[in-house]
Order: C-alpha cells, then structure tokens, then sequence
C-alpha cells in the first residue's frame, strides 16, 4: 500500500507518518508513505495509491481529485490531532480495500 499524506507544510504529518509506519510494522501490514506539503505533492503523487490530507488543507480536496485523478480522502481531525493509526488505517481501507 501507498500513501501520501499532504498537509499544509509537511510537518504535522510527518509525525503522523512516523506513527502509521511504527502501526504497519507492528500489524504485519506492507506500506509505503511519504509525508509532503501542498507546494511539494504534485512531484511525488504519481507513485501513490491514495492521498490522504491532514483536516486543515481539507479545502483543497476536490483541487488534488482533479488535479491528480487518485483517490483522496481527508483524515478526520481527531484521529489527525492524537495520530490514532487504527482509525486512519480503517479509513484506509475503506477507500482501497484490497490493499
């Protein structure tokens, strides 16, 4: 599976992509994510399964649908905020379930 988190900078969900990284090894699930700013995905998203974005670029949302043609989804704001990785990984695969 592969993810690409985005969120304003690229900060906050690079601490989200530490904990859902730590949540895949320790679930046995195989996962690739990279955590990049608004200014930075459209470089990198072609590699990725789904993007998913941090609550506070959710306006963004229909932009990168038809920008990138690829799922997009944005995390709920609580499960953003605590970095609740089994609620993220739920959402995930309720958005590509045979991952």
């Amino acid at each position: 599976m592969k993810i690409l988190l985005v969120c304003a900078g690229g900060m906050s969900t690079s601490i989200l992509m530490k904990k859902l990284e730590k949540y895949a090894a320790e679930h046995g699930i195989e996962l690739e994510i990279l955590a990049r700013g608004m200014n930075e995905y459209d470089d990198v998203y072609q590699r990725f399964d789904l993007i998913l974005l941090g609550p506070q670029v959710s306006y963004q949302k229909a932009s990168i649908e038809n920008d990138t043609h690829k799922p997009v989804a944005v995390i709920a704001p609580y499960d953003y905020a605590i970095g609740n990785a089994e609620n993220i990984f739920k959402q995930i695969a309720k958005l590509i379930p045979s991952k």
